[in-house]
């Protein structure tokens, strides 16, 4: 691995800079490492969910020095190529995506967009303006429904159970390529269901709570036999750094052609949980917020219902890769998260 010693005088571009985990990387670096000369953000901020909780974290950004952002879409070549001509960043993070597995059964014109064909317009852009590093955002729904736990990225991962999952499975195979032909070095990082303050209204915490504040019912799916890696927002974000700054090296094999300046990495709490315990806790920090009443009646809003297409039973990361090569493992406790998203939650909506 080549290790970026530090990013003084570096530009970084951040796609998908409004989302959740783009908005909570940008900051973190414009916060912490003052010698980035700047940060390119580059959203469409579309209506996929509340467009409110993108405005506040673009806001919020817009507050830092050395923060550009830029409106626009990932599937249109022209703006991503412009961006890169005006700008060279030195290091890029695709986090810009079409998000959700449900959604993906509805509209699937939405995922062959934007993860597909915006990925290739990143591709191409950094084979013509190139950069040290490409780190893009893939998917623990790309193990599928693979039997063997916990997942690993030496897993085969050649049967996804949702389109979402299949487009980013091709973002690893198309990064693949590129490294290999054009020498491009790039990482893809296998996220395990991210959450947070300000996160997205389509995740289930997120979801339960909206029902729960309105006095519907929240439907658990399998019965609640799911288990689920939830990762806290800001173990993401370091794991991100960390990876960003240390790139795949470029060498040449016995053939003399070059080995493929590529690698993937699972980023996940590696302990999951049950989702009857997930709700569980919610319940109880929702109440200790003073988002719900302390006399809530949570057995009259639970339903238990079968599971539902594109869903998986467990997802469970192996992230010895990513201790071996980086040092660090994700620690926040769903505790302490959920408490974190509880308080925000209460602050923002009530």
């Amino acid at each position: 691995m080549i290790k970026i010693e530090n990013l003084q005088n570096y530009k970084i571009l951040i796609t998908g800079a409004s989302g959740f985990i783009g908005s909570n990387l940008a900051k973190r670096l414009l916060e912490n490492y003052p010698e980035i000369k700047q940060v390119i953000g580059l959203d469409n901020m579309n209506d996929y969910y509340d467009v409110h909780i993108k405005e506040a974290r673009l806001a919020e950004l817009q507050k830092l020095e050395n923060y550009v952002f830029v409106k626009g879409n990932l599937a249109d070549k022209d703006t991503v190529t412009g961006i890169f001509e005006q700008y060279h960043p030195d290091i890029v993070v695709n986090l810009a995506a079409q998000a959700g597995v449900r959604y993906s059964i509805t509209n699937p014109d939405a995922y062959i967009e934007s993860n597909l064909i915006g990925f290739y317009n990143i591709l191409e852009a950094c084979r013509h303006y190139p950069v040290e590093h490409l780190v893009y955002a893939s998917s623990s729904s790309v193990y599928g429904s693979n039997k063997k736990v916990p997942y690993s990225t030496d897993d085969k991962v050649d049967n996804p159970v949702s389109l979402y999952a299949a487009t980013k499975k091709s973002n690893e195979l198309m990064a693949h390529a590129y490294s290999k032909l054009y020498e491009i070095p790039s990482t893809g990082l296998r996220f395990f269901t991210v959450y947070g303050p300000a996160g997205r209204p389509d995740m289930a915490y997120f979801g339960f709570t909206n029902k729960l504040v309105n006095g519907e019912t929240i439907k658990i799916f399998n019965y609640g036999n799911c288990k689920r890696d939830f990762t806290y927002i800001d173990d993401i974000v370091e794991g991100v750094i960390r990876v960003m700054k240390k790139a795949p090296e470029k060498k040449k094999g016995e053939d003399g052609l070059p080995i493929p300046p590529y690698a993937i990495y699972n980023i996940g709490n590696s302990n999951p949980e049950n989702l009857l315990d997930f709700v569980q806790i919610l319940s109880e920090e929702l109440i200790r917020a003073g988002v719900l009443p302390e006399n809530y009646d949570f057995e009259a809003h639970k339903e238990l219902v079968p599971m539902q297409h594109g869903d998986v039973p467990v997802t469970y990361a192996d992230t010895s890769a990513l201790e071996r090569d980086f040092g660090f493992k994700p620690h926040t406790s769903l505790r302490d998260g959920l408490r974190k998203f509880a308080e925000w939650y209460k602050n923002f909506y009530m």
